[in-house]
């Protein structure tokens, strides 16, 4: 029966990747119809989803099959919608943090920034260019994941409570990220716990609790699986989020995909950062971050720091301690065996990334 259930979630991992070509051919087809920009434009923003590892997805179908469900269509639909989602909220993530680099190539604004630049505009007006089809893209991409949800064959009770689940997705997602804006106009760093409460907010519950409870929603699992899975998703987000902090700044950049000097030259408000503002290297370690000028010594030297001021270490046990936390969810007579095998491997890979 494990096997089966596996078999499912590769097929259904398939039937993603087809829904999500057929919704951008019918994308560009009908941008093709109004100019060769706009085309150009949706081309762009489908190249930007390749390359991820469907987390997302993966999650939603490993919920849906390992509790009964069988419309393999219907949960990649879900999945998909969920994906257009994340390509969304990094597209607007990456505007937001003035980054113009994803998994080591040009993301959406940066391919049109290079085209500006390519056409002989200053770099004033390159850079604004490429954050504004940013803004277009993930505009698209948002809309695109409700009208993806919309389009999953069920009753009408489910299809409800599928739309309010992604809904709070968003809503929780755009509060996170406001909280997190709003901390880099902060002079210190706000405490841990705060720190905590924006990151489940702005990633743990669209990429891990808002999946699993579609998942058992779709499936037709009671309140009381849906619920279990709920809080399995915000104690491994935690986690999650949490490695991605020490990865931001200690991770091989070859591997991460991303700058290892953006965080700290930002000046971003992590755990890393919060543990450190407690501590007497404070003092040191404020004026070497939050610098756009922040040269490969400086930032060198503010991995020292939060080596020596324990806050590596801090970090480290706090993402294991939400692991743990995670994986007694799974101890619930709700969840399946199989389900709580697929889930505690979802944690352990959430958790050694970079290793």
């Amino acid at each position: 029966m494990e096997t089966e259930h596996l078999l499912d979630e590769r097929i259904g991992q398939k039937q993603v990747d087809r829904v999500l070509d057929g919704f951008f051919a019918a994308a560009k087809e009908r941008a093709e119809r109004i100019s060769s920009s706009y085309l150009s434009l949706w081309e762009t923003l489908e190249k930007s989803t390749v390359g991820g590892k469907r987390l997302r997805p993966q999650i939603v179908l490993a919920a849906y099959t390992q509790l009964g469900g069988t419309d393999l269509e219907a949960a990649a639909r879900v999945g998909a919608a969920f994906e257009l989602l994340h390509t969304a909220l990094i597209v607007h993530d990456d505007v937001i943090d003035l980054d113009f680099v994803r998994r080591g190539q040009d993301n959406v604004s940066g391919v049109y920034r290079r085209m500006a630049e390519t056409a002989g505009e200053p770099a004033e007006v390159a850079r604004h260019r490429g954050l504004s089809v940013g803004i277009i893209a993930g505009d698209l991409a948002l809309t695109g994941a409700f009208r993806m949800l919309d389009s999953v064959t069920t009753d009408p009770g489910t299809r409800e409570l599928l739309a309010g689940i992604l809904d709070e997705a968003v809503f929780a997602s755009a509060g996170g990220e406001l909280i997190d804006v709003d901390f880099s106009f902060s002079p210190g760093a706000p405490p841990v716990t705060e720190i905590l409460d924006m990151e489940r907010l702005k990633t743990a519950v669209y990429s891990f609790e808002a999946p699993l409870r579609a998942g058992a929603v779709l499936a037709g699992a009671g309140a009381d699986a849906v619920a279990a899975l709920g809080r399995f998703g915000r104690d491994t987000g935690i986690a999650y989020q949490v490695v991605d902090d020490l990865l931001g700044v200690f991770g091989n950049e070859s591997a991460t995909g991303k700058s290892s000097m953006g965080d700290l030259r930002e000046g971003k408000r992590t755990v890393l950062i919060a543990y450190a503002a407690q501590t007497p290297c404070w003092a040191e370690l404020s004026g070497l971050i939050g610098r756009p000028d922040m040269c490969p010594g400086d930032a060198d030297r503010a991995r020292e720091i939060l080596v020596d001021c324990g806050a590596q270490d801090y970090a480290q046990d706090l993402a294991a301690q939400y692991a743990s936390s995670a994986r007694s969810h799974l101890a619930s007579s709700d969840v399946p065996a199989g389900l709580a095998a697929a889930l505690d491997d979802i944690v352990s890979s959430s958790v050694n990334r970079g290793r």
